[in-house]
């Protein structure tokens, strides 16, 4: 896949997904948002086990989504030189 194709590319640093890079990205981020927020809003009156869950499951939708519409993880420590200086 083109590396402009993907909405979320790899941190620089680390491993996992930097802020999107295209507007479906950042579409999908903020309808991810808005359901975080009505989710933890409908689920006020619940235990706070409950509400965790939720939260926990959200963490993995959005995981999931930038594991297939982003780059392919991996531990990159910066740039491309020798010991990952730069």
């Amino acid at each position: 896949m083109n590396r402009n194709s993907y909405w979320f590319p790899a941190k620089k640093y680390g491993w996992g997904w930097g802020p999107p890079t295209r507007w479906q990205g950042w579409v999908v981020l903020l309808l991810w948002a808005g359901a975080l927020a009505a989710g933890l809003y409908l689920l006020r009156q619940y235990q706070l086990a409950a509400r965790l869950g939720f939260v926990l499951v959200m963490g993995l939708v959005l995981m999931l989504l930038c594991y297939w519409k982003g780059e392919p993880p991996a531990w990159r420590s910066g740039g491309g030189t020798a010991g990952g200086a730069e």
